[in-house]
């Protein structure tokens, strides 16, 4: 099953049941008038919600219409929690090199998980708006999940089952706000603004074999200025899967519906699947001729994520967005 969110008057727009092949949606009005509301009622909804999809996907209903996703809001366009972690240590590992730091060997046990802005999540297509270049203006190609209630203190195994829906986020991140904010001892704010979506949501179940062991095992393609920057498998080298990150998030707390979790920076070892951010592939050019080359974002750079199946179908629809100069 794939779900939207359509825009209209309200701040949490219309839920649409869309089909597999991202042509054709109806409204899920008649069951969930948002995806909140079935996130919230997910055990009797989802059941609804997927004969929907199933006599979409047969060309069985009428009132059906072409699906845009230029018109899409994020799925969740606000949630009740938005946390991302560090899923793949190997960037973390990276990073730590470029300026010359040595890595805790407990990053390798222990998830790091940072508590994002949840109350305005951006549609794939809406620009990022940003006061100046000057914050050093960078993309963060990941993957996302979305959970029903899950009680505190959920082991990885029983998290596993609260995954409910996934997506693709742009976390996007001002790297040059970023030193002085973790200076302070106090986490990340002013240094990551809102975060980008992909059009669609999708259980578990549309991405058959793909989906294993509570990762997604596909390349994740970023393309910057109409240039392939990076393709990594999100299925290799993640240190901790999607239930260990829930896991950990629930270890103090319980987790609303509609939670969303964050992989973080999609990596690989192999290097020569290009890179999810602009910040590794400066420390790769950093740790090979000591200084780094690629600029980051500037005002008119367009960014585009995307997964594909295995047969080359677009699984998510594409997160595509242009650096804006933010005016008040």
């Amino acid at each position: 099953m794939k779900l939207a969110t359509r825009k209209n008057s309200s701040r949490d727009g219309e839920l649409l049941v869309v089909s597999t092949d991202l042509k054709k949606a109806i409204s899920a009005e008649p069951v969930a008038p948002t995806l909140q509301n079935a996130l919230d009622n997910w055990q009797a909804l989802a059941p609804q919600l997927q004969e929907l999809s199933d006599a979409l996907n047969r060309d069985q209903l009428f009132d059906v219409f072409e699906f845009d996703p230029q018109q899409c809001m994020a799925p969740l366009p606000r949630a009740y929690q938005w946390a991302d972690g560090s899923a793949y240590v190997n960037h973390v590992e990276l990073v730590r090199k470029a300026r010359g730091a040595t890595m805790p060997e407990n990053f390798w046990h222990d998830p790091l998980l940072y508590q994002g802005g949840s109350d305005q999540l951006l549609g794939p297509y809406d620009p990022i708006r940003l006061s100046t270049e000057e914050w050093g203006i960078d993309f963060e190609a990941e993957i996302t999940v979305i959970t029903d209630d899950v009680p505190m203190g959920v082991t990885e195994q029983q998290a596993a089952k609260h995954i409910q829906l996934i997506m693709l986020v742009n976390d996007v991140s001002l790297r040059n706000l970023i030193p002085n904010e973790m200076a302070k001892g106090f986490g990340f704010f002013n240094s990551k603004p809102s975060s980008s979506f992909s059009p669609v949501a999708v259980t578990p179940n549309e991405l058959s074999s793909s989906w294993k062991h509570s990762m997604l095992h596909l390349p994740l393609i970023s393309t910057l200025n109409g240039n392939r920057f990076g393709e990594p498998n999100a299925g290799v080298d993640m240190t901790f899967s999607f239930a260990k990150l829930i896991s950990h998030a629930a270890k103090t707390r319980s987790l609303c519906a509609g939670s969303i979790i964050g992989s973080g920076t999609v990596s690989n070892l192999d290097r020569s699947k290009g890179s999810s951010c602009i910040a590794e592939k400066r420390m790769l050019e950093t740790l090979e001729h000591g200084a780094p080359k690629t600029a980051f974002m500037q005002f008119g750079d367009t960014i585009r994520i995307e997964m594909l199946d295995n047969h080359g179908q677009s699984i998510f629809g594409a997160i595509e967005q242009t650096v804006e100069q933010y005016r008040s």
